[in-house]
């Protein structure tokens, strides 16, 4: 049973479950979509360090909501050690296009360590996720589904979603098509983080990676991955994600950049002394090179904080 919910952007509680899908014959109208370029902008903005992940999205995120006729839902696995901008990244999805952004009522957000605890209550999982789909794409087709902490998901839940992600007309009268669903993975971290490092070691350019350095080897190792949440699952072996993104490890000049852009963010003065010694402490690794931030940006709000 879904438990301890109290997400803003829609996630579901079993009380909440319930009372929707007894009611899911009524068709309420389609959100008003904005969505324009702004997301290109947002993330060049607000995300740093992630210009193979960033033109992926765009590119994606665009095409998808121009494409007035979709054959399938647009499916995106964004995988990267904690801190590199994979939450981030969903937001800012929403933000531009939803009006409410994460608090809008078609963003539907479900975290594993949450809403799906207990191994012994699997099959309870897999009904009352189908009927949550079902009932919300029934009530908006523009739906947008979340799922964080995919690593640590149980073996087998999400393909229980496989027929809603596939090339379907529609099921049982209700149209996917329209829907983003998007997973969330520390995943494949360690092969995107030796990609990195072998750049760097080869003394080639950060910027000269590309989607098809890091997707493919991705892909498999997430696939062959017991602790992913993708093992073995339907959904990479019927290809049915669209793009597997990586997020790559961040490095101390990215550290700065999230720095001043969260003091901006607090309402203070950017103060490039105050970010450098915060940035300083951090922990970074390999121990000997000491290239990449251990926790990305995630600890830079309240370690400004300190600093200020």
């Amino acid at each position: 049973m879904f438990t301890n919910v109290v997400d803003q952007g829609g996630s579901p509680s079993t009380e909440q479950l319930l009372a929707f899908t007894d009611s899911a014959g009524m068709l309420l109208k389609m959100p008003v979509i904005g969505y324009t370029s702004g997301l290109e902008v947002a993330l060049d903005q607000k995300l740093f360090g992630q210009h193979v992940a960033s033109r992926v999205i765009q590119k994606a995120v665009t095409g998808f909501m121009n494409n007035k006729n979709p054959k399938k839902p647009l499916v995106l696995s964004l995988h990267g050690w904690t801190g590199t901008g994979k939450n981030l990244v969903s937001q800012l999805i929403a933000e531009n296009i939803y009006k409410e952004g994460m608090a809008s009522s078609f963003v539907h957000q479900f975290v594993t360590s949450t809403h799906f605890l207990h191994s012994s209550q699997l099959e309870n999982y897999k009904s009352q996720l189908q009927q949550w789909i079902k009932g919300n794409v029934t009530n908006c087709p523009r739906s947008m589904f979340i799922f964080d902490e995919m690593d640590k998901m149980h073996p087998g839940l999400i393909d229980c979603i496989k027929p809603y992600l596939d090339y379907y007309e529609n099921l049982d009268g209700v149209s996917y098509r329209q829907a983003i669903f998007i997973f969330l993975s520390n995943a494949g971290g360690e092969h995107i983080t030796q990609v990195a490092l072998d750049f760097w070691k080869a003394g080639r350019d950060r910027e000269e990676m590309e989607l098809q350095h890091l997707e493919p080897a991705l892909s498999l190792s997430v696939f062959n991955n017991k602790q992913s949440g993708l093992w073995h699952t339907s959904l990479v072996d019927k290809n049915l994600v669209d793009f597997f993104v990586p997020f790559l490890p961040l490095e101390y000049r990215h550290v700065l950049l999230c720095g001043m852009a969260e003091m901006s963010a607090k309402g203070l003065e950017p103060n490039q002394d105050v970010v450098d010694q915060m940035a300083r402490d951090l922990v970074y690794f390999p121990k000997s090179e000491k290239i990449f931030s251990v926790k990305g940006c995630k600890t830079i709000g309240g370690k400004l904080d300190y600093y200020t």
